[in-house]
């Protein structure tokens, strides 16, 4: 009776798994989703080709126009004067800077004043009985000769003999010599060949300064010059005179108009640039001061200025065209710091703005366009 039960529950498990094997098979089985094709957005700019004006940025420092360094032609104690001559002091035109102890120097000179006045002295006998013509010459020489002033030019001879009879008395001589003396006493005075302030060297007075001694550095604060390395490119488009923007890095609100005042004649063998000097005036500027020339070029012609990294081996920019990306080649014909400027592109093309990863000719592409 058991072997029966048995025999029959495994025939009731086979129906069942056999009408369960056929509901399976007849349920249809969901389709998976097909993956859509995704179209990779690039900004694009419509073509239009212009005059696009050339603008290079160079920068340099500014040294003063008129600047020199002082040295000493004579030895002795610096003395004290109005000012100290010190970094940050400011003296006008003609003003004392410098002034060394000068009485033995000065004393010899009287002494060679005096010793030429006797001279002439010594001979107006002699000029009134063999040369009455020059007598009155002299005489007015004589008694305008001042030993505080300058030693004036002597009268001029008015012949030959006249000259070899002075000349014998050793009047030139002693003339000449103290002409020379009176030229190495003002060096014992330095003063101010133009306004201006010290930049470098601190005296003070008692300091024995000697003979060939730098004593500073002295520079106008009126007009400076700033030195910028411009491609021979540009050379055709600048002239002396030519205005240029200066600026200071980082400051827009500190700008200067300056002119180009010199232009070198050589061209720099290993970078193939021109110098140029731009000459500035103006307020805050200070000697040593870093700033950027804005030099405007020539305008380029039917031309289109890019970024720099849009450029694919140097010569090749992207454009969409059916919606396809293409590579065209194009003339890369000056190149700015940031961007370049390039011929080649035809007017209404969809330029391609803004780097694309893993851009390639051919690749599919939906096209927008910045905001405004």
């Amino acid at each position: 009776m058991r072997k029966y039960i048995t025999i029959g529950i495994g025939i009731v498990v086979l129906v069942l798994g056999f009408f369960g094997f056929t509901k399976l098979k007849d349920t249809k089985k969901p389709r998976r989703p097909q993956p859509e094709n995704v179209l990779q957005t690039v900004f694009v700019e419509k073509v239009e080709n212009t005059n696009v004006p050339v603008l290079v940025i160079e920068s340099g420092s500014l040294v003063a126009k008129n600047k020199i360094e002082l040295f000493s032609e004579v030895q002795g104690v610096m003395e004290k004067t109005g000012k100290e001559f010190k970094p940050g002091v400011y003296f006008n035109q003609g003003q004392v800077m410098v002034k060394i102890r000068s009485n033995d120097h000065y004393a010899n000179l009287m002494a060679q004043k005096s010793n030429l006045q006797n001279l002439i002295n010594a001979i107006m006998a002699d000029l009134k009985l063999d040369y009455p013509e020059s007598f009155d010459s002299w005489a007015t020489y004589l008694r305008d000769f001042d030993l505080e002033k300058p030693v004036p030019e002597l009268p001029k001879p008015q012949s030959e003999k006249e000259r070899t009879f002075i000349t014998a008395r050793n009047i030139y001589a002693s003339y000449y010599n103290t002409k020379n003396m009176e030229i190495i006493y003002e060096k014992y005075t330095l003063r101010a060949p133009f306004s201006g302030v010290v930049t470098d060297g601190v005296l003070t007075p008692g300091t024995l300064i000697r003979q060939g001694q730098k004593l500073g550095e002295f520079i106008s604060t009126s007009s400076y010059e700033m030195e910028v390395a411009v491609g021979k490119a540009l050379m055709s488009s600048l002239e002396i005179g030519k205005k240029v923007k200066v600026r200071e890095p980082g400051f827009e609100k500190h700008q200067w108009e300056g002119r180009i005042s010199r232009i070198n004649g050589k061209i720099d063998l290993a970078t193939q640039t021109v110098k140029i000097f731009i000459q500035l005036t103006g307020k805050d500027l200070r000697e040593g001061m870093y700033l950027e020339a804005v030099i405007e070029g020539n305008p380029i012609e039917d031309a289109k200025e890019v970024a720099r990294n849009l450029l694919v081996e140097g010569s090749k920019l992207y454009i969409v065209k059916d919606k396809k990306l293409e590579l065209v080649d194009i003339e890369p014909v000056y190149s700015m710091q940031k961007s370049v400027i390039v011929k080649g592109l035809k007017d209404g093309d969809q330029l391609v703005i803004r780097p694309v990863p893993g851009a390639y000719s051919g690749m599919e592409v939906n096209t927008n366009q910045p905001a405004q």
